[in-house]
This record gives C-alpha cells, sequence and structure tokens, in this order.
C-alpha cells in the first residue's frame, strides 16, 4: 500500500472520530439543557362536565405545553391545598412547575410566568371572561391575569 493511501485512510478514521465526538457533545448537551416554558408540563384538575375546560387543554397542548388531566368533579380540594384564594377561583386548577395556573390563564402568560420565575405561589383569571382561552365567542371581554402569594397578597400580573 503507498504512502498516500495510508495517509488518506487515516484521515478518514481522524474525520469520523471528530464527527463522532460532536454528535455525543451536542447530544450531551441537549439532554443536560433545562427545559424551556414551552417544554413545561401542566398538571390541571377539572370536573369531567366542563367543556371550556377542555378548551383550555386544548389552548395549552397547541402552545407546546404537555398536559396531564384529572377529572374530579370536586376540584375545591384541590384549590384548597394549592392555597388559591376563594375570590380568584374558576372552574379549573393547574400546576405547572411550582406555580398554580387557575382558570383560563392564557399559555403565553404561562410561558412569561416561567421564563420571569417571580417569587409568587401562583397566576389567576377570576371567573370566566368571554374571550379568555377556553371562552372563546362572540365577543371579548378585558380581563386581568392576578398574581398570588402564598400569604394571600395580589397584584395585577397581565392585562387582556
Amino acid at each position: 500500500m503507498s504512502k498516500q493511501r495510508k495517509n488518506k485512510s487515516g484521515m478518514g478514521q481522524v474525520l469520523a472520530l471528530v464527527l463522532l465526538l460532536g454528535g455525543l457533545i451536542a447530544a450531551g448537551s441537549w439532554v443536560l439543557m433545562p427545559k424551556t416554558a414551552a417544554a413545561a408540563d401542566v398538571v390541571v384538575y377539572k370536573s369531567p362536565t366542563c367543556g371550556c375546560c377542555k378548551k383550555w387543554v386544548s389552548h395549552m397542548r397547541e402552545n407546546g405545553f404537555s398536559v396531564e388531566v384529572h377529572e374530579q368533579y370536586n376540584v375545591t380540594p384541590k384549590k384548597d391545598e394549592y392555597g388559591v384564594p376563594r375570590r380568584l377561583r374558576s372552574c379549573h386548577t393547574a400546576k405547572v412547575g411550582d406555580y398554580v395556573i387557575e382558570g383560563h390563564v392564557p399559555a403565553d402568560v404561562v410561558k412569561q410566568l416561567l421564563e420571569e420565575n417571580p417569587r409568587i405561589a401562583g397566576v389567576a383569571v377570576p371567573g370566566m371572561p368571554m374571550g379568555s382561552p377556553g371562552m372563546e365567542g362572540i365577543r371579548k371581554d378585558p380581563y386581568d391575569v392576578i398574581s398570588f402569594t402564598d400569604s394571600g397578597k395580589t397584584d395585577i400580573f397581565a392585562s387582556r
């Protein structure tokens, strides 16, 4: 075998090794990356008969969230467990990471919450405002997304 052929063969092996190592490093980096807001898991508790809750779940999935649904006729025990203030309650309650999501909170607000990571217990859209995700219809009413803390302090987190 000539020297030229040996050099070409050796260079091919080095190139293959470099590509393999690069691929392994890239794959390892991807596995170790923290989850982004769009990949966060949502665990929602809702009534099996509530159509607007079902639409909100679809809204969250359409916006990149994976959603685990727990259907139960009485969601009040979960609201109590998660510390949702009575005046902020709506039809369904969810957890995203360490945050409580109460009612028809838009997916972009949930993503904002996860990106900003504020020191609050959660956010809520009290009641069931027309035009909020899951409550789409012939009109769109303005509404606020309210943040709340474990001590019950509230503030406007976003307005729609």
